[in-house]
């Protein structure tokens, strides 16, 4: 039997909430030297080559935050590097695909790796389908 939700809105947690148009989103791949090469999200952040960021580990996610005290800088082509140690404690090789939420806003990149996305979609299919596994 075929369940439907109904079109006027999903009763899950996550979707009762409107988009705010706040947070712009993106995927990328990272390279074999940590640039991560999406230049729309970095733009829409008002990023610029040179601008200094502040890069740390936290909660199995990438946070990168504006900070004119910052040793981190947006590369002269206007890619983000991520340092070999955040990409070590949260286990990126080259070629990973990362999901990359910004909030320009608050110039907050938050960039989530595959194990930190597989946490997030394994929790939203419990929660829709009432606390069973996938």
């Amino acid at each position: 039997m075929v369940e439907r939700l109904a079109v006027r809105g999903c009763p899950c947690r996550f979707c009762r909430r409107r988009a705010t148009g706040t947070m712009v989103y993106g995927l990328a791949a990272i390279d074999s030297s940590g640039r991560i090469a999406d230049r729309t999200v970095i733009r829409a952040l008002g990023w610029m080559p040179g601008t200094r960021l502040y890069i740390r580990e936290g909660a199995g996610v990438i946070v990168v935050r504006l900070d004119r005290q910052g040793v981190f800088t947006v590369s002269g082509q206007g890619h983000l590097h991520l340092p070999a140690a955040v990409r070590h404690w949260c286990g990126l090789t080259a070629g990973d695909r990362v999901f990359l939420a910004a909030n320009p806003a608050d110039g907050l990149l938050v960039v989530h790796p595959p194990s930190a996305l597989d946490a997030m979609v394994v929790a939203v299919h419990a929660d829709a389908l009432g606390g069973r596994q996938a």
